[in-house]
């Protein structure tokens, strides 16, 4: 199973698909919590409703490009706070 690491759907799911619109023969459910939910800025498209992050119409984790835009985003705020990290212990 080549790549089975980067995609995996689950059509057995009482929610799938979860998004409105979504192409069932693509969906990848391997992020069905998106790991990027909790950046103000997480490049989706979601909207606040009620002080909640709504990703509703948000298909970006689960497109067959999504794994990599994820990991690549990840890695980048990792390495954001990594610089942070460093800058807030550097001697002043």
């Amino acid at each position: 199973m080549e790549n089975s690491h980067r995609f995996f759907r689950n059509p057995d799911c009482r929610y799938f698909p979860c998004h409105p619109g979504a192409d069932a023969a693509t969906f990848n459910c391997l992020f069905c919590f998106c790991p990027l939910y909790l950046l103000a800025d997480c490049g989706g498209d979601c909207e606040m409703r009620g002080g909640v992050k709504d990703c509703t119409p948000c298909l970006r984790p689960h497109r067959p490009e999504g794994y990599d835009a994820i990991l690549d985003r990840l890695r980048q705020e990792a390495g954001n706070r990594r610089q942070e990290a460093g800058a807030a212990q550097a001697p002043k």
